[in-house]
C-alpha cells in the first residue's frame, strides 16, 4: 500500500519506510576510539535493498532478491567472489520476485529462502538454492505467509522460522514453524507469546534461541526463549527499551548484545541504546550506547576477535569491544546512510557490506569491505 503525505512515501506491505529527509541530524560521541577500517569495493550488478547475503562453503557470497525501488522486486541472484573482488550473475533465478525474505545456509551447503513480500502482500513460498549448480528449486509452502520473518539455524540442522507480517500493516504475527532439512517439510509450532515483526533471533550456546523485541500493534519490549528439545516458547525478562528493526549478536561469553532500532515513531524514534541479555540470569542490563542512533539493521557480525560489528542506518560503522565494553568507530565512512543493507563475514575475517537504500526509495549497488 503506497501512501503519500508531504515528503514521506510509505511502503507498508514490505515493512520499509522511505522519506526524503531521513530523520534528525546524526551525532557522534566525542573522543570515540577507532577500530578497523572501511573501504569502498566493486558494486553489485543490481541496486538492492531488503535482499539477503549468505556466505557459501566455497567462500563466495550469494546475494538474493531484494528491491530496486517501491514495488520493483528481484527474482535474480548474484555471487560475490572475494578472490576477484567482483560480482557475477548466478546461474538461475528464484521462481518469484521477493524482498524482506530470510535466507539460511543449511548443513548440506544449500541455501534455504523463505517468505518475503511480493507486491503488497506476504508469501508462504520457499525455495532452495544449490550452489553447485546455481539453480533454485521450489519447496512445499510454509504454514503461514510471512513478510520479513526471522530464521535461525538450529544445532540439529533444522531451521526455526518466526513471526513476520502476514498482510498490509505494521504489525507482526505470533505463529512459528520449523523447516526440517532432511525431509523438506515445514512443521507448525505453537505460537510465540507475542506477535512480532522486525525482531531479532539469536542462537544461544546451549542451542536455545532468544527472540527479542519486534512489533505487533506497537513496538514491544518482550522477549522469549525457544527450546528445540521441547519445541516450546517461554517468556524471559523484558528488554529495558521496546525496540524493533534493531540488531543483535552473540558475545564470546555467551551473552547477547542488542543495540539500536527504533520505537513506534520509526525515523523520529531511532535509538542508540544497547543492552545485554544474560541467559543465566534471564535478564537484560544496560550496556554502553552506540555512538549513533541507527535502525533497519542487519544482524551483528561476530568478528574473529570476538568483537561485534554493527552497520546500517548511518554512514559510519561501529564495533563493540567486549573488553572495554564500548562501541568503537570504524575508520572511513560510506557515501551515505544505508538501510536494509547486508553484512557478511568473509573467510579472511573481513566483512562485506552491500546495498541498502538512503533517504529515498532507490536502492544502491555500492559495497564496502570492513577490515579489522
Amino acid at each position: 500500500m503506497l501512501r503519500f503525505s508531504g515528503v514521506i512515501l510509505f511502503l507498508v506491505a514490505s515493512g520499509f519506510l522511505y522519506e526524503s529527509n531521513p530523520g534528525p541530524a546524526r551525532t557522534i560521541a566525542s573522543g570515540a576510539s577507532l577500530s578497523g577500517s572501511l573501504k569502498s569495493a566493486s558494486p553489485m550488478l543490481e541496486p538492492r535493498s531488503g535482499h539477503t547475503a549468505t556466505l557459501l562453503p566455497d567462500g563466495k557470497v550469494l546475494i538474493v532478491g531484494g528491491m530496486r525501488r517501491n514495488q520493483d522486486f528481484y527474482r535474480s541472484a548474484e555471487l560475490y567472489d572475494p578472490a576477484t573482488g567482483k560480482f557475477q550473475a548466478a546461474a538461475g533465478d528464484m521462481a518469484i520476485a521477493r524482498v524482506g525474505h530470510a535466507a539460511v545456509l543449511l548443513h548440506s551447503g544449500k541455501v534455504l529462502i523463505v517468505g518475503g513480500w511480493i507486491g503488497h502482500g506476504a508469501t508462504d513460498s520457499a525455495e532452495i538454492c544449490d550452489p553447485a549448480t546455481g539453480k533454485f528449486s521450489t519447496l512445499a509452502r510454509m504454514t503461514s505467509r510471512r513478510g520479513r520473518p526471522a530464521a535461525a539455524l538450529l544445532t540439529s540442522g533444522d531451521v526455526l522460522i518466526t513471526g513476520g507480517g502476514a498482510s498490509d500493516g505494521p504489525g507482526g504475527i505470533a505463529s512459528a514453524e520449523i523447516f526440517h532439512a532432511a525431509t523438506g517439510v515445514f512443521e507448525p509450532l505453537g505460537p510465540m507469546h507475542s506477535a512480532r515483526i522486525a525482531q531479532t533471533t539469536t542462537v544461544l550456546r546451549d542451542g536455545r534461541v532468544l527472540i527479542a523485541g519486534g512489533r505487533a500493534d506497537s513496538v514491544t519490549a518482550t522477549a522469549e526463549i525457544f527450546d528445540p528439545a521441547t519445541k516450546k516458547f517461554t517468556v524471559t525478562g523484558n528488554l529495558l527499551t521496546a525496540r524493533y528493526k534493531h540488531s543483535a549478536g552473540l558475545l564470546p561469553d555467551g551473552r547477547v548484545l542488542i543495540a539500536g532500532g527504533s520505537d513506534d515513531r520509526d525515523w523520529s524514534g531511532t535509538l542508540n541504546s544497547a543492552e545485554i541479555y544474560d541467559p543465566a540470569k534471564q535478564a537484560f542490563t544496560a550496556a554502553s550506547p552506540l555512538n549513533e542512533s541507527r535502525f533497519k539493521l542487519p544482524e551483528a557480525v561476530q568478528l574473529s576477535s570476538g568483537q561485534l560489528l554493527f552497520a546500517g542506518g548511518s554512514k559510519t560503522v561501529e564495533v563493540y569491544d567486549p573488553v572495554s565494553r564500548k562501541f568503537l568507530i570504524v575508520s572511513g565512512e560510506m557515501d551515505t546512510a544505508r538501510h536494509f543493507m547486508t553484512a557478511t563475514k568473509l573467510n579472511d575475517g573481513s566483512v562485506l557490506l552491500a546495498g541498502g537504500y538512503p533517504g529515498n526509495d532507490h536502492s544502491a549497488t555500492a559495497t564496502w569491505i570492513f577490515h579489522p
